[in-house]
């Protein structure tokens, strides 16, 4: 089976991602361009007998090379010679998208533009004659509506035939002059910059030459997004909205949505699940340390973790919603006026928002600020961003301490996990990197209602690793946990109080003494967590035996919430959360700390410091309670 190489290029936000998942579906991989860690997607399709790989790449302006994502670019049509390149242009903003279209064909590159967004030019006024602009770029031109799957099918019937056209721009004459008229200016510019002024000017020229032909224009209106924008970017308004929208996204997560399906599948897991292991155990005869192993152990600690699948992907659900919608822009754009008061522009609030969903592409996403000194203190705010992995432990413990107000206690976290953020940054900016802020310039994308397949997709892509993890480093956390839970030097333990895991969590616990969270299997958890924040609950679900059965079927994880109800109370439980959240991120985002820093020494640094910051907070939290009397 003989394989064709096409590469997806065009500007940041002209549904570049959505033509993707339109022609490969699930059928991709994620990983990252050599040598960097900007993402980098690869679909895979058959079709006519050939295999199609379909690259998505960064989205970016022009190829002038000044940014990581131009040079990846470059770097690929240069080394890697795709068979066809398809660029996706924007509509409804096609003067500054076609710059990069004929820079791709000046290369040689074989091209399709794909003139996607056509219903947002309508909403602009204007129309476009596809014919007419082939002519002037020699190359076909297909009109989409990506989000409704407009012109998609014509897309991919012409994948397979495109590659063996003429789609290189040689075949039009009006073409043709405009790259005598190129090669002239060229060679007479002095300095031999091949993207000097004139050279510039040249090709807006020919665009605005082009589109005095191909545009056919009405009245110009008004458009939805710039009415709705007068309000959710209000100064005033857009902070409340932006609050009154995570509200109802936390209600739909805990009250409405997720947690009904979460309590029915913990109920599953406590109940028919464990009580049929536990029979099915009982009749095979098997050890009694075996028995205990899959009932506390696994079902004990992964079956606590995974009765939140539910609740993760609800959230996540969401985000991609408001992601899709256009809102997420706005929010780094409502967000620039506090940002640049601490000397952060807006642009270092996108890879925070990335972190609610988790931290490790938040820090990667980091290198797309032009600053040094900004990338780095983005990097290392960046986990106080409160990410998914962390909403088990607020969800257990919101419903034992706070029921009824599950919403309001995660949005105080949420909202504190900023304000810290936003606080080291203004420490850090004035103290370890000094530096005036840099400006912020940033495309609005139209509101648009996304697409089921898009948001189905992000979500899964969010949320797979949550699954991952659970079937991995919580399976292994949970049996080891169990182990030191069950042994100590003498062999068998006889009370878990007596075990090695009470004497490692016995050294951790007087650090949280003046917590109200000073017990070892606290400690032992904030420990786990390390490793991954879902362990948090797993750990506890060991250590209180979760699955334990008793004469009668246990209910919903009633067992693990009587036992920490019993150890902690409202305010240690949110003096405990408050540290959940802020203090060392997990592994995976050290992993990536050394990745981007480049230095042990601010990767230590990087891990080190958030422990110090939720040792404080959590103390403050705590003690100014107790003085408020709210023990």
């Amino acid at each position: 089976m003989s394989v064709i190489t096409v590469a997806l290029a065009g500007n940041p936000n002209t549904g570049k991602s959505t033509i993707f998942n339109a022609l490969t579906g699930a059928r991709q991989h994620i990983g990252n361009w050599p040598g960097v860690t900007v993402e980098k997607k690869v679909g895979k399709v058959s079709k006519g007998g050939r295999q199609i790989n379909i690259i998505d790449l960064p989205g970016t302006y022009s190829l002038n090379e000044y940014s990581l994502e131009e040079k990846i670019v470059n770097d690929y049509l240069l080394k890697e010679k795709p068979d066809l390149v398809i660029n996706i242009v924007d509509a409804s903003n096609i003067e500054r998208n076609l710059y990069l279209t004929l820079q791709l064909l000046e290369k040689n590159v074989p091209t399709v533009v794909n003139l996607n967004m056509m219903d947002e030019a309508k909403i602009k006024g204007y129309e476009v004659n596809i014919e007419t602009l082939g002519e002037y770029l020699g190359v076909p031109v297909i009109s989409t509506v990506a989000t409704s799957k407009k012109g998609i099918s014509q897309l991919t019937d012409l994948l397979d035939a495109a590659s063996e056209e003429n789609s290189t721009g040689t075949g039009s004459r009006l073409w043709a002059e405009y790259l005598e008229e190129l090669a002239r200016l060229k060679k007479s510019h002095k300095d031999g910059d091949p993207e000097g002024e004139e050279i510039i000017e040249a090709r807006y020229h020919y665009i605005n030459k082009m589109l005095d032909k191909a545009l056919v224009k009405d009245e110009e209106k008004v458009t939805f997004s710039e009415r709705l924008d007068e309000i959710i970017t209000n100064r005033v308004l857009g902070i409340p909205i932006f609050l009154g929208i995570m509200y109802l996204m936390f209600q739909l997560t805990f009250a409405w949505v997720g947690q009904p399906v979460s309590d029915w599948l913990d109920g599953f897991v406590n109940g028919p699940l464990a009580e049929t292991a536990d029979g099915a155990l009982a009749a095979a005869g098997v050890a009694e340390w075996l028995h205990s192993l899959v009932i506390d152990g696994i079902i004990g600690g992964v079956g606590s973790v995974i009765v939140f699948v539910p609740l993760i992907f609800t959230l996540f659900l969401l985000i991609s919603i408001l992601d899709g919608t256009g809102y997420m822009a706005r929010v780094a754009f409502i967000m620039d006026q506090a940002m640049r008061r601490i000397g952060l522009s807006g642009k270092a609030f996108l890879p925070m928002l990335i972190g609610f969903g988790c931290s490790v592409p938040a820090v990667m996403g980091c290198r797309a600020l032009d600053s040094e000194k900004d990338r780095r203190i983005a990097i290392m705010i960046a986990p106080f961003m409160s990410c998914g992995a962390r909403l088990p432990v607020y969800a257990l413990f919101a419903a034992i301490f706070f029921p009824g107000s599950e919403s309001v206690v995660t949005l105080s976290l949420y909202l504190l996990g900023i304000f810290i953020a936003i606080i080291m940054a203004l420490v850090f900016k004035n103290t370890l990197f000094k530096g005036a802020a840099e400006p912020f310039l940033m495309e609005m994308p139209p509101y648009r209602i996304p697409t089921l397949q898009t948001v189905l997709l992000q979500t899964w892509e969010k949320g797979k690793g949550f699954l991952v993890r659970a079937g991995t480093i919580i399976f292994s956390m949970s049996v080891i946990i169990w182990l030191l839970s069950s042994y100590n030097f003498s062999g068998a333990a006889e009370e878990i109080n007596e075990s090695l895991l009470a004497a490692i969590g016995g050294i951790i616990a007087p650090i949280f003494a003046l917590h109200g969270f000073g017990s070892w299997e606290t400690g032992v958890a904030v420990l786990t967590g390390i490793l991954a924040k879902e362990a948090v609950v797993s750990t506890l679900g060991v250590v209180y035996g979760v699955a334990e059965l008793a004469e009668e079927a246990v209910e919903a994880a009633t067992q693990l919430q009587a036992s920490i109800g019993a150890v902690f109370t409202g305010l240690s439980a949110y003096a405990f959360l408050v540290f959940t959240l802020l203090y060392t991120p997990c592994m995976a985002v050290i992993g990536t700390f050394k990745k981007e820093l480049g230095s042990w020494k601010w990767t230590l640094f990087s891990a080190l410091y958030p422990f110090v910051v939720a040792w404080l907070i959590s103390l403050l939290v705590y003690r100014g309670g107790l003085l408020l009397g709210l023990g």
